[in-house]
C-alpha cells in the first residue's frame, strides 16, 4: 500500500486464471473461512463464468482520499485522472476534528465549487459524535454527497438519518449482515454500496440490488486490477448508475499486475477485461504467502461445498 489504509500496509491475495478469464481471491487476512467463503465464490464465477452484459461502456468513479495531511488530500485529487467525486476517509484512530476538516477544505478546493465530497467513517462513531461531526465535516466540505457508515449498527444508521440532512450511505451494514435488507426495511440509508468478492459475485449483487430497489454506489475491496475488473463489470451491467463509484483504488497499491491497469481518465474506468502479465505476476510471488494462501483456499473451499444446496 503507499498510504497505510484500513489498517494494513501490504495487500495480499491469489490470481488464477478459468474458462472464462482471470479471477481474484483476496479476503483480507483478519477474515476466517466463513467469511471468505463469498470471495471465493465471486471468484469463481469470474473465472468459470465471466461477467453479465454491459449497458454502459465506461464508468465514472471517485478518487479515494485515505485519511492524510491537507496537502496530501489535495494533491491525490490533482493526480486523480480527472476525478469530479471524492471519497475522503474520517474517523481514524489518532485524528481529531480539526485535521478532518482541514482535510476536506484541502479535497473541496482542489475539486473546485461543482465537485462532489462523500465521506467514510466504516462505522468508528456513535449517534452524537456521528451528528455532531456530520455538520462540522458538511460545513468544511462546502457540502457533503452522502455519509457512508457513520455508525456500526442498523438501528443507529436510522438514528443518525433522522437528525442530518446529509444523505447516509450503508456500506458494512450490507455486506456484513445476516439480513442486508434490513437497511431498507428500517429505513436506515439512502444509498447502498455494493462490493462483488464480499457479497459473492457480480450476479449475486445484481440481484441484491435489485430486491434491495435503492441508489447503488460500486465500490472495491482494495484488489488489483483483475479483482476491480469484477466492480467495474457490476457497475456496467446495472441498468441504473446515479453515482460516482469507488473504483479507482489501483493507486492506493504500489503495483498491480498488469502495465495497463484499470485507472481513471477523464474521470471514469473504461469497460474492459485484464490480463496480467508474466513478470509482473513473478515480481509478487512469495513462497511463504503462497503456503499460507493455498492453506486458506483449501479451508475456505471445504466451508463452500457444504454451503452448496
Amino acid at each position: 500500500m503507499r498510504t497505510r489504509f484500513r489498517g494494513i500496509t501490504a495487500r495480499e491475495g491469489v490470481v488464477f486464471r478459468g474458462a472464462a478469464g482471470w479471477a481474484e481471491f483476496s479476503p483480507f487476512l483478519d477474515y476466517g473461512p466463513a467469511q471468505a467463503v463469498p470471495w471465493l465464490d465471486a471468484a469463481r464465477e469470474a473465472a468459470a463464468q465471466g461477467f453479465p452484459p454491459a449497458v454502459r461502456a465506461e464508468i465514472p468513479v471517485n478518487v479515494t482520499i485515505p485519511a492524510v495531511d491537507a496537502s496530501h488530500a489535495a494533491q491525490l485529487v490533482a493526480d486523480s485522472g480527472g476525478c469530479t467525486t471524492a471519497k475522503v476517509k474520517v474517523a481514524e484512530p489518532g485524528q481529531d476534528l480539526d485535521q478532518e476538516t482541514n482535510r476536506l477544505a484541502a479535497v473541496r478546493e482542489a475539486l473546485g465549487p461543482a465537485g462532489k465530497i462523500r465521506i467514510d467513517a466504516n462505522g468508528a462513531w456513535d449517534v452524537e459524535t456521528a451528528v455532531r461531526h456530520i455538520a462540522a465535516l458538511d460545513r468544511a466540505a462546502g457540502g457533503l454527497e452522502y455519509v457512508e457508515q457513520p455508525c456500526a449498527t442498523v438501528a443507529d444508521l436510522a438514528r443518525v438519518r433522522r437528525r442530518v440532512s446529509v444523505p447516509i450511505a450503508a456500506d458494512e451494514s450490507i455486506r456484513h449482515a445476516r439480513d442486508p435488507f434490513e437497511v431498507a426495511r428500517t429505513q436506515a440509508a439512502d444509498i447502498v454500496v455494493l462490493k462483488v468478492q464480499p457479497l459473492g459475485g457480480v450476479r449475486a449483487c445484481l440481484e441484491l440490488a435489485e430486491q434491495i430497489a435503492m441508489p447503488v454506489v460500486v465500490s472495491s475491496a482494495l484488489e488489483t486490477s483483475i479483482g476491480l475488473a469484477a466492480g467495474v463489470a457490476l457497475a456496467a451491467a446495472l441498468p441504473e448508475l446515479p453515482y460516482a463509484c469507488g473504483l479507482a483504488t489501483g493507486h492506493l497499491l504500489e503495483n498491480d499486475l498488469t502495465s495497463a491497469p484499470l485507472r481513471p481518465h477523464g474521470g471514469a474506468i473504461a469497460v474492459r477485461q485484464i490480463t496480467p502479465e508474466a513478470e509482473l505476476l513473478d515480481a509478487v510471488q512469495n513462497s511463504k504467502t503462497s503456503a499460507r494462501w493455498r492453506k486458506r483456499w483449501e479451508a475456505t473451499a471445504v466451508l463452500a461445498r457444504k454451503e452448496q444446496p
